[in-house]
């Protein structure tokens, strides 16, 4: 603000509608990206859903006051990262993907259909797609920023005009100055660039921002050379910073707002100078109003929101009720709705239009197309006038998309019909959801790209739209009944590496690290369930820090644990449990020269073990001799997980250095094939699927958020060949999968929720299921074998759950109506993986093996295949019914008849009639 006048802004009121004016009933999308999440043209309003793949479209106003309707659209194979609207063409959008591609789509008139695929495809580029801009004068340019590059795209010859790779590290933002010429940039690496794309592919000026490289945005103020950058300083604390081009040494002004870890979303109003700022996560919305030319930076209102911000999106100054004096709106995404709230300047008089408030603003015409402003044309946007009367009328529709054919019915945005249950999404007519019979309430991550959201009457046809569904996505997780919980676990170790379970379960026991002298292991018997007694109870004395622990699977008395001596024990439980302390081992592996990291049993061979060290080798172990029998190279780095292929021919490791390696150790001790594995260095688990044909790997992507990755076992070098970002959380992934069901469950130590998810070898490769959630964080999530299940009930897997204080079994059971038959298509003949089909000399010597298969029907139960079929009921009444029936006077006449009679003749004497009364002498 001006210190010697006073801002006309100053007054300026952040107000928000009643929850009527809300629109409810959404799903946001909780992945993390460096996008608004949200974005607004004139007609159509864009969020990230929270299927991945999708966007959530819902109109900007409703017609009449009716209500509006979302509708989802399907738009990438992986998340939505960024999306924008052209500023000229109100119904082209662009969207990104962590799938490296960019899809420009014509969204329809409210009303008709949204597109079945997208209009064009860009890419795929070098990397996750992370930010998107349209260009501010041209039609049909397009600025998209993935990894370290930034690439200036003609959207209508699909081609890319320029490629700025001058970052070092991982791009933040990007920003179009207004009238085109330049273009900001803000990076990982701390640094702002500034680039002239038609000049040159390198910045033409670079300065350090931020000291911190946490998430940072970049805003020019319209077409002056002036700049904003939030972000956070060395000590973490958010702070907004005004640049000038001119002498971009320095920042020209900084203010530090506070020490929230939120990253924060800004919008600049250039016409108003007006800056609003809102943290990821909270709620709490900023407004300042910004004066270049001193700079001065001034506080003009807040706002406390009732939720929590996940997006926020300024709407077009075209789009404001410029007679109410609102300057500015902004939608403000939370996890279930979207709120718009006004940015009011309260005048007297409401029925005049106000000129210092609503200067001439940009137009929808632009003012050139891609050759030309590639060719050096940089004429700018004409303005137009703000004044109901005399605002232009005209629209424009960009070459660069022709009218495609519609597929997904859009309802009308008219006033709401109690009686329709049809409808493409979930509507909100007062932030509350559609019928239910709608079949577009829900998407599952598996939708396949570019298929758009329909709903049908025909649930086969449903299926043909939005891909296939997985027969589990209604699986419950239940924690079963008290009495089988183990309570009362004082003095567990939270010490065992992320990758390592934490602890390890058989049918019979459990084995659990205790956090005292010694390194204790407490190994307590399932079958005696309760509370433990206060006093100690008998250990497994290790001897040393525990590292990692397994059960033999074909011994279930004896337990293997690796040390960060670099010794692997070998124990063996007394039969019916410890009732002494163990102290003495019944041996010793000693061979590699580092803490050991992992070690996994053979998965068929009797007697062989596999451990992994940090001195980066991978070690086999025949136990009979307690000798090492091979020894595997390659890894240049710390191994984080292995896992032998279900026939044990084979072993795959995940390592530090981003590389997966699968090895065949019977005939090299080098890796067979190596290829890319997740990129973050924090930790990794691998598990094979599908046979053996496929392997899973959970790990983190550049910004920490978790993710699954598949890959093809006998083509490691190709990549993966489909990933799946699921969340952003400290703790690694660790998967169980279940090779009967086909489905993988995934938990991290200290998590409160399991995702499932069905694999399949075909696309969509990952079907999404319910997942559970626990009241409070687990230290850890076991499985136990296929025979502790009870099949009676559909349980298709039941695990042991490590809590605060108690180990609680939970079941996954699917809802079935008929459960007094056997769901045999959920339980076929299983793997008897825990008895050996060969030893360990016979495997060493060449020979492999394949395990029985059990049948897990009781014998007094009916395969559901098997039951007698029930006749269908009957769609129609037979017309002989109808014509038995009598009509409504017949019914009525028959009705007032048996009322007659029960009230009985009107001629008949009343009761008291007959009642003897008092003679008339005795009154005196």
């Amino acid at each position: 603000m001006n210190r010697f006048k006073a801002s006309k802004l100053r007054h300026t009121e952040a107000r928000l509608p009643r929850r009527e004016a809300w629109i409810g009933g959404l799903r946001a999308s909780s992945v993390a990206s460096c996008g608004n999440q949200v974005k607004a043209s004139c007609q159509w309003v864009a969020f990230s859903a929270e299927p991945t793949g999708v966007l959530g479209i819902v109109p900007l106003e409703g017609k009449d006051g009716g209500r509006r309707t979302v509708s989802q659209l399907c738009c990438h194979s992986d998340v939505v990262t960024d999306f924008d609207f052209s500023p000229f063409d109100q119904l082209l959008l662009a969207t990104g993907s962590a799938d490296e591609t960019v899809k420009v789509w014509r969204l329809p008139e409210s009303g008709q259909d949204l597109p079945s695929s997208a209009g064009l495809t860009l890419g795929p580029g070098g990397g996750p797609v992370d930010v998107l801009q349209f260009h501010p004068t041209a039609d049909g340019v397009l600025a998209s920023g993935a990894g370290k590059r930034v690439t200036v795209w003609d959207v209508g010859q699909q081609q890319p005009l320029a490629a700025l790779e001058s970052h070092g590290d991982q791009l933040q933002s990007l920003a179009w100055k207004r009238d085109g010429r330049l273009l900001g940039t803000s990076c990982k690496d701390k640094k702002l660039r500034i680039f002239d794309p038609r000049a040159s592919p390198a910045a033409s000026q670079s300065v350090p921002g931020h000291e911190n490289n946490k998430d940072s945005r970049l805003l020019w103020m319209g077409a002056s050379d002036c700049l904003i950058s939030v972000g956070f300083s060395q000590m973490r604390e958010r702070e907004v910073k005004l640049w000038d081009t001119r002498k971009f040494s320095s920042a020209t002004f900084t203010l530090t707002l506070d020490t929230s870890p939120g990253a924060m979303i800004p919008l600049f109003d250039a016409d108003t100078g007006l800056l609003v700022l809102g943290g990821k996560g909270e709620n709490l919305l900023y407004c300042f109003e910004v004066v270049p030319a001193q700079p001065t930076l001034t506080q003009v209102t807040q706002c406390l929101t009732e939720g929590r911000t996940r997006g926020l999106a300024a709407v077009p100054r075209l789009a404001l009720d410029v007679m109410a004096c609102e300057v500015l709106r902004v939608l403000q995404l939370t996890d279930a709705f979207l709120v718009p709230v006004s940015y009011i300047v309260p005048r007297k008089s409401v029925q005049e239009f106000h000129e210092d408030l609503f200067p001439d603003c940009a137009g929808v015409l632009p003012a050139t197309d891609a050759q030309a402003w590639w060719a050096g044309n940089s004429q700018q946007v004409g303005k137009v006038s703000l004044h109901p009367a005399r605002r232009p009328t005209q629209t424009f529709r960009s070459p660069v998309i022709a009218p495609a054919a519609p597929s997904t019915q859009l309802p009308d945005d008219g006033p709401a019909d109690s009686d329709r249950s049809e409808g493409s999404g979930y509507s909100s007519p007062s932030g509350s959801l559609a019928s239910p019979s709608s079949a577009a309430t829900s998407l599952s991550a598996s939708t396949g790209p570019s298929s758009g959201f329909v709903s049908s009457p025909s649930q086969k046809s449903l299926q043909s739209i939005l891909g296939p569904s997985s027969r589990f996505r209604h699986a419950q997780g239940v924690v079963l009944h008290r009495d089988t919980h183990i309570t009362n676990l004082r003095g567990l170790s939270l010490t065992t590496p992320g990758e390592s379970d934490g602890f390890c379960a058989n049918h019979q026991r459990v084995a659990l690290p205790l956090l005292s002298a010694g390194s204790q292991i407490a190994v307590l018997e399932l079958s005696k369930p309760g509370r433990l007694p206060d006093t100690a109870v008998p250990t497994i004395q290790n001897g040393t820090a525990v590292a990692d622990l397994c059960w033999d699977p074909f011994d279930p008395r004896r337990l293997a644990v690796a040390g960060e001596d670099a010794k692997i024990r070998l124990w063996r439980v007394p039969e019916g449990g410890l009732q002494d302390t163990l102290r003495e081992p019944e041996a010793v592996l000693q061979g590699h020269t580092e803490k050991i990291y992992s070690i996994r049993f053979h998965p068929v061979a009797a007697d062989l073990l596999v451990s992994s060290s940090y001195d980066m080798t991978v070690r086999i172990w025949e136990l009979g001799g307690g000798q090492e029998v091979l020894c595997l190279q390659g890894h240049t780095d710390q191994i984080f997980s292995l896992a032998w292929s279900p026939d044990g021919r084979q072993l795959a490791t995940a390592s530090k250095d981003g590389r997966l390696r699968l090895y065949e150790p019977r005939r090299s001790p080098q890796p067979q094939q190596e290829g890319p594995g997740p990129e973050g260095g924090r930790g990794a688990r691998l598990v094979w699927v599908c046979g053996g044909d496929f392997l899973l790997v959970s790990g983190f992507d550049s910004r920490s958020e978790r993710r699954i990755l598949l890959y093809q076992a006998q083509a490691l070098p190709d990549g993966p060949l489909s990933v799946l970002g699921l969340d952003v959380a400290p703790s690694t992934l660790l998967p169980f999968y279940d090779e009967d069901t086909s489905v993988v469950f995934l938990t991290g130590k200290g998590d409160t929720r399991v995702f499932l998810y069905e694999v399949t070898p075909e696309p969509p490769y990952f079907l999404e299921c319910n997942s559970f959630t626990s009241s409070d964080p687990h230290k850890g999530f076991v499985f136990l074998r296929k025979t502790a299940c009870d099949v009676r009930e559909v349980e298709f897997a039941r695990a042991l759950r490590l809590g605060q204080g108690a180990l609680e079994p939970v079941a996954f059971r699917v809802p079935r109506v008929k459960k007094e038959y056997f769901q045999d298509d959920i339980f076929p003949p299983t793997r008897v993986w825990w008895e050996p089909s060969l030893s360990a000399g016979a495997w060493l010597a060449g020979a492999d093996g394949q395990q029985r298969r059990a049948d897990l029907r009781p014998p007094d139960m009916t395969p559901v295949s098997q039951a007698p079929k029930e006749q269908p009921a009957r769609k129609f009444v037979p017309a002989a019914v109808y014509l038995g029936e009598k009509t409504d006077e017949q019914k009525k006449e028959e009705l007032l008849s048996a009322m007659v009679a029960r009230l009985g003749n009107r001629d008949d004497p009343l009761p008291q009639d007959s009642f003897e009364g008092v003679d008339e002498a005795e009154w005196d």
